[in-house]
């Protein structure tokens, strides 16, 4: 009897049965790729399970995961949780002890898994002030911690294995399966509930939309599987028989891109962004008549339209401009990259564009931790792809736009709450529908636009609206400029605190035998520097009312990233922890 997907563990039971793959998870050690097979994904876990229950762990008991990097560890843990009915707790690496100790806490965690020394330092010196953990365990040896191994030793008794699968056949797919507590920018995190079926669903109406799926047999992941996008892809992989190898970190993604050789992979757009630049900026190095053709098939490929809308000269054109031009871009990327889905922020259109036009579709989409993720995606088939939306909701999924814009989603992928916290949970639920605060347009096609983020939408003292998502993102769009974000509220104009990408700027510099100085203090503070970057602003501001025109800015000499809690862990910058930074320069250009 075939195995009915319900709950997520389903899947890899699935996965065994209809595709058993020889390489289902494979990550890198000690300079070598390892896989792990699906039956061996399979065992693993169960003697896992059998460890966990020897340990103490019952249904509905919490356990941390914590990995700096994705990794097959993770997965098995997961699996190995879910199966018995506990909950698995996410937490991303980067936030701060005081994070952890909060979440430890409020989730009442009784074991955490985490991946080296560095997560290991901030959970040890939070534990004597939560009561419920009981232990930590890390991927790694590390000295005074308790080796994850010690569980496979737990496990060791087959006996265990009859209340394994006792334990699974309680589980049910309503039941709450995780707790993802999001990276919020003010207050303390809110714990998503999303039970098994809100993934199962999720994973299942996605799919059936992406026919393409089917041809793809070799993933890189390299987002944060703590966070929802790249998890349910996990899940979505483990169901389409793909195999998963783990990036080592962001700093080699560019290497295991050529040794992996990926069909698929999920981004975000900043990946993209810096991807652009790079290949901008080796076709600004080329000279005479290869520099000309480059940058003649850059202009064919900003002007792409999908479906031949641009007529068949343009198709013609194009197809030279992929022979002679694109083919080596898409050989960087390891040659078999055909499609990206990208999420967690606004996409510039001219992105999509140019990796489309270069044989490489980016498959805009959107979601929430609380909506499991997916609401809508961009597909090429049945003409369901329009550049500059996010696609049309996927299978089961309904949108509708409120009076005031905000988008509201009603389908099986809503989340069960807030953990513990009702009150939060009644002011973003009316009835069926999730209010996500993000503001949007449905066209007469059905695809959907994100305009805004509803919180972020601000009022000038002269009563005029400023969406600052879109100056950010048409700002960034120049390669002077690395981050942005755009400022204003209750004052006469907008404005901007931005950090230059010093880099490019050093080498405009450079080329135009400009003094710009050596060092980022030294850059942001720089008249040439400042007036270039202006003119790139007023290049932008022409896209909008003279109301939302940016008229100053100030520059930071830090670099904005995730490990100075600046962005989040998918790029994008956090507007309070900026804005609390960077008082200062927000006083110096309003006073």
């Amino acid at each position: 009897m075939p195995v009915e997907i319900t709950r997520i563990f389903d899947f890899a039971y699935h996965q065994l049965e209809k595709h058993n793959l020889t390489k289902s998870l494979v990550s890198k050690t000690s300079g070598s790729w390892v896989a792990v097979s699906s039956k061996e994904f399979i065992d693993k876990a169960n003697i896992l399970s059998r460890g966990l229950l020897a340990m103490g762990v019952k249904q509905g008991d919490k356990i941390a995961l914590i990995s700096s990097t994705n990794r097959t560890e993770w997965n098995l843990m997961d699996l190995a949780i879910l199966q018995i009915g506990a909950v698995n707790i996410p937490v991303y690496p980067t936030i701060s002890e005081a994070d952890y100790k909060y979440i430890f806490n409020h989730a009442e965690v009784k074991y955490c898994f985490l991946s080296d020394e560095a997560l290991f330092v901030k959970a040890n010196a939070v534990m004597p002030e939560v009561k419920s953990l009981k232990g930590i365990f890390s991927f790694e040896r590390i000295k005074g911690c308790n080796f994850w191994e010690e569980v496979y030793t737990k496990g060791s008794d087959t006996a265990l294995q009859d209340t394994v699968e006792e334990m699974k056949s309680k589980v049910k797919p309503d039941d709450l399966a995780t707790i993802i507590y999001t990276s919020g920018t003010t207050g303390v995190p809110k714990g998503v509930m999303l039970s098994h079926n809100n993934l199962v669903s999720n994973v299942k109406d996605t799919v059936a939309g992406l026919p393409f799926l089917k041809d793809i047999k070799n993933v890189l992941s390299f987002l944060p599987v703590c966070h929802v996008f790249e998890r349910m892809l996990h899940y979505l992989y483990i169901y389409s028989g793909v195999t998963i190898h783990y990036a080592e970190s962001i700093e080699k993604i560019a290497d295991n891109v050529r040794e992996v050789q990926p069909d698929f992979m999920s981004v975000v757009p900043r990946l993209l962004e810096k991807i652009y630049d790079s290949i901008i900026s080796k076709g600004t190095d080329l000279t005479g008549i290869k520099k000309s053709l480059f940058f003649w098939a850059v202009k064919i490929g900003l002007a792409y339209e999908p479906y031949g809308r641009n007529g068949w000269f343009y198709e013609k054109k194009l197809a030279l401009a992929r022979k002679l031009i694109f083919s080596k871009w898409k050989l960087a990327l390891g040659g078999n990259l055909n499609n990206m889905v990208s999420g967690s922020a606004a996409l510039q259109p001219r992105l999509t564009r140019i990796f489309t036009a270069a044989g490489m579709q980016i498959l805009e989409g959107y979601g929430l931790t609380e909506t499991s993720p997916v609401v809508s995606v961009n597909v090429y088939e049945d003409e369901n792809f329009k550049v500059g939306t996010v696609g049309k909701p996927i299978a089961n999924v309904s949108v509708k736009i409120e009076d005031d814009g905000e988008i509201l989603v009603k389908g099986p992928n809503i989340m069960l709450g807030y953990y513990k916290d009702p009150k939060k949970t009644a002011e973003v639920m009316s009835g069926e529908y999730f209010h996500t605060g993000d503001k949007g347009e449905i066209d007469k096609e059905g695809f959907l636009k994100i305009t805004g983020r509803k919180k972020e939408i601000f009022k000038t003292s002269g009563g005029k609206y400023i969406s600052p998502t879109l100056l950010e993102n048409e700002m960034k769009q120049s390669r002077f400029i690395e981050q942005i974000l755009v400022i204003g509220e209750g004052q006469k104009m907008p404005a901007a605190i931005l950090q230059p990408n010093f880099e490019f700027v050093k080498e405009w510099a450079r080329r135009h035998n400009v003094d710009c100085g050596k060092t980022p203090e030294e850059i942001v503070t720089n008249k040439a520097v400042k007036d270039r970057i202006m003119e790139e602003i007023e290049i932008g501001n022409q896209h909008f009312g003279k109301w939302e025109m940016i008229k100053r800015i100030k520059m930071t000499p830090e670099v904005w990233s995730v490990d100075n809690n600046l962005l989040t862990p998918t790029f994008k910058p956090k507007r309070e922890m900026i804005l609390q930074k960077y008082k200062h320069l927000y006083t110096e250009i309003y006073g």
